[in-house]
């Protein structure tokens, strides 16, 4: 399996009850399903926030001032479409005055039309009962870092 590093940025979508934004993906290699916050490559030319905002807008169609500017990194090692995905990615906030606002998907390229099969705004409590894998798996404890003053935080096992 080849591997390969593609600087990435991707968004905590927080609505007003604490739900995170996931969507569900469906690996066109193999079939196997996950779950994963918005975001993408970073292009030429791009800042983690500028590609963090411009994934969220192309994923969701949600306002990119939503985006906090203050990340954190992520080690990432992910198996998609044939090939392992290793490096480190920047994980944003973003914060939604409403409760699970509504999504729109104008902005995905044709594959990811394709392979993308829903999203859910999931309590944050749900996210160990999900029937397929959250990405990353340590998504609870870098929530907690973005977000320190969250319920979250207060968990004995995040």
């Amino acid at each position: 399996m080849d591997t390969t590093h593609r600087p990435a940025a991707r968004v905590i979508c927080l609505d007003a009850a604490h739900r995170l934004l996931l969507l569900r993906w469906r690996d066109p290699f193999d079939g196997t399903w996950l779950w994963e916050p918005p975001g993408g490559g970073i292009e030429p030319g791009e800042t983690p926030l500028v590609t963090a905002r411009r994934e969220l807008v192309e994923e969701t169609g949600l306002d990119p001032a939503a985006v906090l500017d203050r990340s954190v990194l992520v080690d990432r090692d992910v198996q998609w479409n044939g090939e392992r995905h290793i490096g480190t990615e920047h994980f944003f906030v973003a914060r939604f005055a409403g409760e699970q606002p509504a999504l729109v998907r104008t902005g995905l390229l044709p594959d990811e039309q394709a392979n993308l099969d829903t999203h859910a705004w999931i309590p944050w409590s749900d996210l160990g009962s999900l029937p397929d894998p959250v990405e990353p798996p340590q998504l609870l404890s870098v929530l907690s870092t973005l977000v320190p003053d969250g319920p979250w935080c207060d968990r004995d096992s995040a």
